[in-house]
């Protein structure tokens, strides 16, 4: 089932998310709901607070940015109570952009490499470190359950160059190819 994805604007994106045990209820329909909600909006990445949950469960598909024939170099994982245990390498700018503030990009600075810790969709331990565009969509994937939006990490002009779209966005004045849930309406 396609869920709407919440808005610049609503509370649970601002919140740091809970972590949740191998009983959170209809966790398999969740997941499932989210790879579809994720899909639909032709996205690689989402977090449960865009879709109104505040708790530590994020889903990454980068198999789709990957070139023709090089797939298999991408990664599709469930990730649930994830936990950054180091960031290093080199900072390097991308120009990102997030389902839930549809129409703004902007260039994000991130460390080339994420040694992170969590636990898949069966609760299994993991731990392993990703680098490059792996790195950039599991960094902001994580910033969501941490309450942060890549809009922080914006330049003070850029900032000030949006702030009539964000305003405009948490009104519900934006077209956007997916469903939406907005703060006011």
């Amino acid at each position: 089932m396609k869920l709407p994805i919440y808005a610049y604007g609503q509370p649970v994106l601002k919140q740091k998310a809970s972590s949740i045990a191998a009983d959170y209820p209809n966790l398999p329909t969740l997941i499932e709901n989210m790879w579809e909600t994720m899909y639909d909006a032709q996205g690689v990445g989402l977090a449960a607070p865009q879709i109104g949950l505040a708790i530590r469960l994020f889903v990454v598909d980068t198999t789709q940015m990957m070139k023709k024939g090089e797939e298999d170099e991408g990664i599709k994982q469930v990730f649930i109570n994830a936990e950054i245990l180091e960031e290093s390498g080199e900072f390097w700018s991308y120009e990102e952009g997030c389902l839930s503030i549809p129409d703004i990009r902007g260039e994000v600075e991130r460390k080339e490499t994420v040694h992170l810790r969590w636990q898949d969709e069966s609760f299994t331990a993991h731990q392993a470190v990703f680098s490059g565009i792996h790195a950039r969509v599991i960094q902001h994937e994580y910033d969501h359950i941490e309450g942060k939006l890549f809009i922080e990490y914006l330049k003070p002009v850029k900032k000030r160059l949006i702030q009539r779209r964000l305003e405009n966005i948490r009104k519900g004045n934006v077209a956007a190819d997916y469903r939406m849930k907005f703060a006011l309406r």
